[in-house]
């Protein structure tokens, strides 16, 4: 387990680590994961970029916030713009997946003049997908419904076997298996969700996207990301089978572009080379 560095705002503690020279690049897990997810991509990306992967607020070694309104992805976006600001990147390419991909939205659209690029993987727009959020949708992303139920409902009953939970989750979004995730990597997201705060966190995160994100991005339906963005999704997995990942999108991003890669959600994992490549041949580009 890499040991991160701190950076330490407001009353948020944001752990991240950073190698390489170059443009910055900024890297955002989801859930259930943790900055730990991208090391397998760092090494080819940190030859051309300075790269920074982070645990989002709530996640990982990052501090956990007791407050919903606090988990809103509004909050998490702005904990990254301080974060790379106090490293001296005014300015910079935002990549997330899940979770941190809804971050890399809202923070292309509330720091345009921030954010040089957008890529965001295996999601489509949160007011989408809770508008128009059909029985098969439901079924397949019931967690979002689970999870935003009233504290402490199902933080009690995840707490009584995280592992249990958490695993079906990584293995629940599309053809993936444990085997699809290197184990080093795996301890580090079990330590992580084992913690009761990262739990509560966790909720927080879903119940904030329905009570908060949601009226913010209708807000915003008239707006686009105005940077060059580049959508990935996972040629297997639910939402492909589901929705047209491209076409959610079409609306919301004024220069979009847009690969399905070998692999279900957790594509980052299970093709890491291919993830890179689509990664390297948009960033590199622009």
């Amino acid at each position: 387990m890499t040991r991160p560095f701190l950076f330490r705002h407001q009353t948020q503690t944001i752990a991240y680590e950073l190698v390489g020279n170059g443009p910055p690049l900024l890297l955002l897990h989801g859930f259930p994961q943790t900055r730990a997810m991208w090391r397998p991509l760092v090494p080819p990306l940190s030859e051309e970029f300075t790269v920074v992967t982070a645990d989002l607020r709530g996640y990982g070694d990052s501090s956990k916030p007791e407050a919903m309104r606090d988990m809103s992805f509004r909050h998490m976006a702005q904990d990254m713009v301080e974060l790379m600001a106090s490293l001296g990147h005014s300015a910079f390419h935002a990549v997330g997946h899940d979770r941190g991909a809804r971050t890399v939205h809202r923070m292309a659209l509330d720091h345009p003049h921030i954010v040089q690029s957008a890529t965001v993987m295996d999601i489509v727009p949160t007011e989408h997908l809770l508008a128009e959020m059909t029985t098969e949708i439901a079924k397949a992303y019931y967690h979002w419904l689970f999870l935003a139920q009233p504290f402490p409902f199902p933080e009690t009953m995840i707490g009584h076997d995280p592992d249990a939970y958490f695993e079906r989750c990584l293995l629940g979004f599309g053809k993936a298996t444990l085997d699809d995730f290197e184990p080093d990597l795996l301890a580090e997201y079990r330590a992580a969700w084992r913690n009761p705060e990262c739990i509560r966190s966790m909720c927080h995160d879903y119940r904030a996207a329905i009570e908060i994100d949601w009226a913010q991005d209708r807000e915003d339906l008239n707006r686009k990301v105005t940077c060059p963005a580049l959508v990935l999704y996972g040629k297997d997995g639910a939402m492909a089978r589901l929705l047209d990942v491209p076409d959610t999108w079409r609306d919301r991003l004024s220069d979009m572009h847009y690969a399905a890669i070998d692999g279900g959600h957790f594509f980052p994992d299970q093709s890491p080379e291919a993830t890179t490549k689509a990664l390297l041949g948009f960033l590199k580009t622009l």
